[in-house]
């Protein structure tokens, strides 16, 4: 958020370094090695349905076929890249080829579980059937290889057939027997806890959820978690040695709770209008007083908590002084007016950070001075809770932190802390929100840190980790949509600011979930609707990326009943979307509240 001036603040760096996708060179076998190897993938011409293969949205389809009466049709749909996949038994020390026949738009099929180097090729658009072929070689200790194929986001339906794995066959036995006695344990609002009984020669167990592999364990339980609270859900299991995975268990329902205050609505309408008001500066709109504020702002952020130093976690409240707000209330006046905002039902945050406030929680030290300095806030003036609006260098990632579910880097993991500190001070009434620009979050899609090669913004989608970590206790995730550079969305296109199309692409990946950085296995779950506000400017003066009502309402429109949309196209209707975020509240009244009356006419 900008306080300094009303237009937009210095660009962002524009990214980055894409790497083309290759394979690599292998010795060619000799006649005599060619002579003992075999086609190890079975089935691979889908002649007999979908035998050996695990496919999450595919089917066996009679034409086009590439050879003999059948071929594999997936359909990615979502966050689901429609993959499919079989276990195959390998040769430690070996060398294999990997091939296959494809049609379609951004096909890939490729190996995992080499032990060396796992690879993939692809086919960007294959009207007609054509070849993939890779190569590897196993590791000293590989005896099983994962192959697979699948499509990308919103490109349509792929085919494949004739799929082949050649090498030397490795040595095979039998898989497991079925597992016993799965049953259900604890349940929560987003898990449930599953066990079951041993399997004599398992090596682990496969995990299904809804017919879906979810995870693999090498223990007898698990904690199933990201789910929806008040779903149905039926689970299986199935046992896994290196021969392969047994037929699944019978199979368990459970039903998730329902969802607790805290990490759900924060006694929020079902449509909230959130606004951040100028509480420290007047940033050339006026200085408005918070009990002048009209009830039509569910969600008041003040703005801002800044630190004493980047690195200190000591975060400073400073009201704005008379010097630059001649109209501004006393501190006992400002107290008495966030008692009767919230009286009548409105949440009053503090919102750390903004665009001059850089907070780096480096230390432990930093991280519990932020504990007690934000507390400190909160207490004084009896607030609701919390905004996270750090912004330009407050987030960014190490080099060696290439998983968002598992974050190593200090600033991120203190960050984590501190939240759930905080949470677990003041309980489930404690209201969370986050305020990330586009950068932190959907840029995510492409880039993720300094990348796999180096060289990248290392700030590229640095926000994941924090919104993954705390999305059960996460209230409102309102994204700025707005002083951003064009992004990529899931139909692969860049989407630019000034029209609805921009938030109807970036509030889809929100709701959609996404693979981070293209990486199909490391998919960032959607987060619920009634978490997601959209992130707007309130005026032309606000910042960058101002849209007329007509198209605020499009956007919306989109959304929540899947009509007046662009050329984006949703993957999903979202009904309990739950509304709007702007900057700001003083801009508005700037310009005579017309963002807020377009947000009362739209939900009534």
């Amino acid at each position: 958020m900008d306080r300094s001036r009303p237009l937009a603040r210095r660009p962002l760096v524009t990214l980055l370094t894409a790497a083309a996708l290759a394979a690599s060179g292998l010795t060619a076998l000799t006649s005599a090695a060619r002579a003992a190897d075999a086609d190890l993938a079975r089935n691979g011409g889908f002649e007999s349905a979908l035998d050996g293969w695990t496919c999450t949205a595919g089917a066996v389809v009679n034409a086009p076929v590439h050879s003999g009466g059948a071929a594999l049709k997936a359909t990615p749909a979502g966050a689901d890249n429609a993959r499919c996949a079989q276990t195959v038994t390998v040769r430690p020390d070996s060398q294999y080829t990997l091939s296959g026949y494809v049609r379609g738009t951004y096909v890939y099929l490729g190996a995992s579980g080499t032990g060396t180097t796992d690879v993939s090729t692809w086919a960007q658009s294959a009207p007609d059937w054509q070849r993939l072929t890779t190569t590897f070689r196993t590791g000293p200790a590989t005896t099983r290889v994962t192959l697979y194929t699948h499509g990308w986001y919103g490109t349509g339906a792929y085919h494949a057939d004739d799929i082949s794995l050649t090498g030397p066959g490795g040595e095979t036995g039998q898989p497991p027997a079925v597992p016993g006695g799965l049953t259900a344990g604890s349940v929560t609002s987003t898990g449930v806890a599953l066990s079951w009984s041993p399997v004599p020669g398992a090596t682990g167990y496969a995990v299904y959820r809804d017919g879906t592999r979810v995870s693999t364990v090498t223990g007898t339980s698990t904690t199933v978690t990201g789910l929806t609270p008040s779903t149905a859900y039926a689970f299986q299991v199935a046992a896994v040695n290196d021969a392969g995975e047994s037929a699944r268990s019978a199979t368990v329902t459970a039903t998730t709770a329902e969802r607790p205050d805290g990490g759900g609505s924060g006694d929020l309408p079902a449509h909230a209008l959130v606004g951040y008001l100028h509480a420290s500066f007047a940033n050339g709109s006026g200085y408005t007083r918070l009990a002048d504020v009209p009830d039509s702002w569910d969600v008041i952020d003040l703005a801002f908590g800044e630190p004493t130093t980047v690195t200190s976690g000591d975060i400073r409240f400073e009201r704005c002084p008379v010097s630059e707000c001649p109209n501004v209330e006393s501190d006992a006046e400002f107290k008495a007016a966030v008692k009767a905002k919230q009286a009548a039902g409105k949440k009053v945050l503090i919102s750390i950070g903004g665009q001059n406030g850089q907070v780096q929680l480096t230390t432990t030290a930093a991280r519990d001075k932020f504990v007690s300095s934000v507390s400190a806030i909160i207490d004084e003036y009896g607030l609701d809770g919390l905004d996270i609006d750090f912004e330009g260098h407050s987030l960014s990632l190490n080099a060696d932190d290439t998983d968002f579910k598992n974050p190593k880097t200090p600033v991120v993991v203190n960050l984590i802390a501190a939240v759930k500190t905080l949470k677990a001070k003041y309980g489930d009434d404690f209201v969370l929100t986050m305020a990330p620009e586009t950068f932190f979050v959907q840029l995510g899609y492409q880039y993720y840190g300094t990348g796999k090669w180096g060289g990248q913004d290392p700030r590229a989608g640095a926000y994941l980790p924090v919104i993954h970590a705390l999305r059960d206790d996460l209230t409102l995730l309102h994204v700025q949509d707005y002083n951003s550079g064009p992004i990529m969305g899931l139909d692969n296109q860049y989407h630019s600011m000034g029209g609805a199309d921009f938030h109807i692409a970036m509030t889809d990946m929100l709701l959609t979930g996404f693979p981070v950085a293209g990486d199909a296995a490391n998919v960032f779950p959607p987060l619920r609707p009634d978490q997601v506000a959209i992130g707007m400017p309130a005026s032309v003066n606000a910042g960058n990326g101002h849209v007329s009502p007509a198209e605020v309402n499009k956007a919306l429109n989109c959304l929540t009943k899947k009509t007046d949309c662009g050329s984006y196209a949703t993957h999903g209707t979202w009904p309990e979307l739950r509304g709007l975020m702007t900057w700001s509240i003083n801009w508005d009244r700037f310009a005579n509240w017309e963002f807020q009356e377009n947000f009362d006419a739209y939900f009534g």
